[in-house]
C-alpha cells in the first residue's frame, strides 16, 4: 500500500529502504517483481537500501557499498558482489 501510495505523486525517483525486510522469501520476490515492473514501466530510478546480497543482485543494475558511513565500492552489481 504504501508503495502505491508513493506512485500517486509520480516521483522521478523511486527510495525504498529495506522494502521487504519484514517479509518471507514468497512475498519478498513478489514486492520484487513488481517494483521491477514498475521501475521498467515508468522508467524510473530507483535506489534500494538492502543488507541482502542476494536481493541487489536480483534487482541492482549498480551497487554501492557503504562501510562506517563511506562507500568502498561502486560500480556493476555483478562485480562488486563478487569481489566484495
Amino acid at each position: 500500500m504504501s508503495i502505491a501510495r508513493t506512485l500517486a505523486n509520480a516521483p522521478e525517483v523511486l527510495l525504498l529502504d529495506e522494502p521487504t525486510s519484514a517479509l518471507d522469501e514468497e512475498s519478498a520476490r513478489e514486492v520484487e517483481d513488481l517494483l521491477l515492473d514498475i521501475i521498467r514501466e515508468r522508467q524510473m530510478t530507483c535506489v534500494i537500501v538492502t543488507h541482502n546480497n542476494a536481493q541487489a543482485g536480483r534487482l541492482a543494475d549498480r551497487t554501492m557499498i557503504i562501510e562506517d558511513g563511506k562507500p568502498v565500492a561502486v560500480g556493476p552489481t555483478s562485480e562488486v558482489l563478487k569481489n566484495g
